[in-house]
This record gives structure tokens, sequence and C-alpha cells, in this order.
């Protein structure tokens, strides 16, 4: 999820101390302060919200459910306790944020945004949808592959309260709570400048708090739910990873960059082929039909690898500390602290012991 929290808080001491002028990225500051705090403005407690009686009471129902999950991320998870989630806005719009990312034409490396004290990240996020597209299109002009990306949820970290959305409270149990959990993980980890660390770590989290909340509730037909959901994901982003590799290689090899222009091509017309076979074996598979229903570039096939590259690792990682989700948080920020190479060993030594899927070496 779209980490534009730090940017926000920096934008906000640069202000303070009076020099957001002297920044190269003043109108990207000031559009993600005010995108920021409009969604605060729109928030309001969910216990008022729910003891409003013109309030559908289908949303009272959720809510209520959000209520019990973010007591349950802090008790059972030992995720952090504040005021996150325990507030809700209506925006009145399908997306929060919209992401641009982008790689050049003939390499799968996402091009990185940095910024003053954050890091650098893999994607430049916008509160106007129209504002993004005009930069994708900037982005496109200069020969860039580009994915523009409507995000229904972003973490500030703990550095403010993050409330819970229109955009995303029309989930189903099972995606309501992978997302709080997802994003209340952020809040315990952060390397700046490491979007696979980070993401891949928080879907950890995701996966293990949903399998752990449903267990807790008794219900057999959710836990079958979540495990085909999880298989679902493990053949998509094999497939995924499959072709990411063949257009590395391709990338590399010395051939010439037309023929690399065909080449590609074929490659992703075959990545289309082998997913609609394996959705003729497993329909489930057609959940990802919207996914395909993009424009296949190197910018989409790199934003997967973004959410799910060292997963495996951190899932050994969590298998090492014998499932106890405080340990594994402690380890993970022992991790953090270390220089990457040395974060890159430990990580693809945790993912030997959960193999599942290969981690690719960054």
């Amino acid at each position: 999820m779209l980490r534009i929290s730090y940017i926000l808080k920096i934008s906000i001491v640069v202000i303070q101390v009076g020099w957001l002028s002297a920044c190269a990225n003043l109108s990207y500051y000031a559009q993600a302060v005010d995108g920021h705090f409009k969604v605060i403005h729109r928030s309001r407690p969910i216990s008022t919200v729910i003891a409003n009686p013109a309030v559908d009471p289908k949303l009272k129902q959720t809510l209520s459910k959000v209520v019990q999950m973010r007591e349950f991320a802090s008790q059972e998870l030992k995720l952090p306790d504040n005021l996150s989630y325990t507030r809700y806005a209506d925006l009145e719009r399908p997306f929060v944020v919209w992401n641009v990312f982008a790689s050049p034409e003939l390499s799968l490396k996402l091009k990185k945004w940095c910024f003053v004290q954050v890091g650098c990240v893999n994607y430049r996020g916008f509160f106007s949808q129209a504002k993004a597209e005009r930069y994708a299109e900037e982005l496109r002009q200069d020969g860039y592959d580009v994915h523009v990306g409507g995000i229904r949820a972003y973490s500030t970290l703990g550095w403010f309260s993050d409330p819970v959305l229109n955009t995303f409270i029309g989930y189903s149990e099972m995606d309501l709570a992978r997302l709080i959990f997802h994003e209340l993980a952020h809040q315990v980890v952060y390397v700046p400048g490491d979007t696979a660390f980070n993401e891949s770590f928080a879907t950890a989290v995701e996966h293990e708090g949903v399998r752990r909340w449903f267990a807790s509730n008794g219900t057999t037909f959710e836990q079958t739910a979540l495990s085909i959901r999880q298989e679902r994901e493990a053949i998509f982003t094999n497939l995924i990873f499959k072709h990411r590799k063949k257009l590395q290689e391709l990338f590399h090899s010395n051939v010439s960059d037309s023929e690399k222009r065909i080449r590609k091509a074929h490659i992703f017309d075959e990545l289309r082929t082998e997913f609609l076979h394996l959705k003729a074996e497993k329909s489930e598979l057609a959940s990802y039909d919207w996914w395909f229903g993009q424009t296949l570039n190197n910018a989409l096939l790199a934003t997967v690898s973004i959410y799910t590259q060292l997963l495996p690792a951190f899932k050994g990682i969590l298998k090492q500390q014998g499932q106890d989700m405080q340990h594994f948080f402690d380890a993970v920020i022992r991790i953090s602290k270390l220089p990457k190479h040395e974060r890159n060993a430990i990580l693809l030594k945790a993912a030997e012991n959960n193999p599942q899927w290969n981690v690719v070496e960054r």
C-alpha cells in the first residue's frame, strides 16, 4: 500500500521550519498534505457512526465487525494498540489515492522517487486520479512503461490515526481483516527505501492474522476459503514470476533492442495464453480477469513482486520463532536495522525453510 505518510509528515516539518519553498517537490508535497487532511476531516468515531439512527444498518454491522478485528489485532496479533481504524470516513469516491508505477521499456526495474528523510519508493501517489494520469502521461512521453493503479487504503505508519474508509468497507470479512492487519503491520516496522521488505512483511502478517482470526471464530468454511484464496494467489504469483524471469533473461541478452521488443510482446502473449489455460482448469482464477484486463507491461508485472517477493522468507522467520507474533516482530525489527546486503542474506536463508515460491535476489 501507498507509503505516502512519510512524505506527508516531512512536508509538515518542512513547512514548520520554513524551507518548503526550496524543495523541488513542492507541488507534490502540497497535494499529499492537502489530500490526507481532507481524509481526516471527513472521519468520525466509529462509535458515533454506529449510534446514528440514520446510518445504513449494513454499514453499522460491518463497522461493528471492524471493532472486533481491531481488538483482535492488538490482543492476539500483538499489533499496535492505538486509534488507527477506530474512525470512519466516506470519501465519496472508489479509491483514496492513485499510484503511478514506471519501468524502462526494456527493464523490469521500477523507477524510484526519493524524498528528504524518507528514502526512495517505487511509486508516486496522488490523491487525484487526474493528476496521477497527467503525471503518468509525462512518463510515457519519456519512453517508460507506466501503470496507474487505484489504491483503496494507505498507512501513515502510526504518525496519524488511520481511519476506516468507504473505499474498502464493502470488502468481504476476509478481505477486510487482511487489509486492517496488513496496514497495522506497517506500523511495526518500516525500512525507508526497501518496498519489497516492507510489503512482504506486512503480507506475511496479513496471512497469519486472517488464519488466526477465522480459527478463533471456529469458522471452518472461511478457513477453507482462506486456504483456497492463498493457493490461488500462489498460482498467480508463480505465473507472473515465471514470465518475469523470461523477460529478465531477454532484457539481459545480447540481441538488438528491436528484437527485444518483438520477443517482449510474445512473452506477454504467452502470459495471457497460459493464464487462460490455468483458468480453464481452476475456475476460481477468474478473480484475476480484472488484472489481465489491464495493459500488460513491465511496470504492471513489477508491481506484483513488490508485495510478495520476500513473503516466503518472512513466513520462514515466523516458523523459526514458533509462530509467536511478538518474537516474530522482534526478530524482523532486528533484521530491519541491518545493512541491506545482510538483510538479504538472512531472508534468503529463511526462505530455504519455506520454499513455496522462489525469492528473487535483489
